[in-house]
């Protein structure tokens, strides 16, 4: 597994899991999560992108 794919994939379960989380500062640490893990997905397909 890419670790893009890898990234994308703990971004939505994080995701998921927020949306069935009560505590409200678990909520905002799964999305803080979700968002870092995207950013460095990203960032990696971006270098992937100006490298090929």
């Amino acid at each position: 597994m890419r670790k893009i794919d890898y990234l994308q994939q703990q971004a939505a379960r994080a995701e998921r899991l927020a949306k069935d989380v009560l505590d409200k500062l678990t909520v905002e640490r799964l999305q803080s999560f979700a968002a870092e893990c995207r950013m460095q997905a990203k960032t990696l397909d971006d270098n992937r992108t100006e490298a090929a």
